[in-house]
């Protein structure tokens, strides 16, 4: 086997709106498709990174909802308490990421953390319950 590409697909409540929060990361829309419902809010669209891309479900194609918790990372997290999904996102700067979301007010559940496995990542937590895992491999 030969894979080109792996693409999550995270389940969200609204497509329009996850657009809007993955830009305040700094990704872009890719494509949105209405999926049989023209004119009315699109079923399926794309963001995309740097040739990166993860698509977005309403409604389908895996779970989502938040958890109470305010932490998935460090002493007292829960990273069970969500019901989204977890992507990892190898970046070159997580305090740059980091920075940008404190600017645009997203929610940081672990703030930047040299781990013990050697890599440096925080925890961003989409609307849905789905956790963005941001590291860098430590030097």
């Amino acid at each position: 086997m030969r894979v080109d590409q792996v693409v999550p697909i995270l389940n969200v409540s609204d497509v329009r709106e996850s657009f809007a929060w993955f830009d305040k990361l700094g990704w872009s829309k890719t494509f949105e498709w209405d999926a049989g419902d023209p004119g009315g809010p699109p079923g399926f669209g794309g963001v995309g990174c740097d040739g990166e891309e993860i698509f977005l479900c309403r409604d389908g194609q895996g779970s989502r909802g938040r958890g109470t918790n305010l932490a998935t990372g460090g002493p007292g997290a829960d990273q069970r308490a969500d019901r989204g999904a977890w992507v990892s996102l190898w970046v070159d700067d997580v305090d740059a990421v980091h920075a940008r979301c404190l600017v645009e007010g997203l929610e940081v559940t672990h703030p930047p953390t040299d781990e013990p496995w050697g890599v440096r990542e925080m925890h961003i937590r989409h609307p849905d319950g789905h956790v963005l895992r941001v590291g860098r491999a430590q030097r």
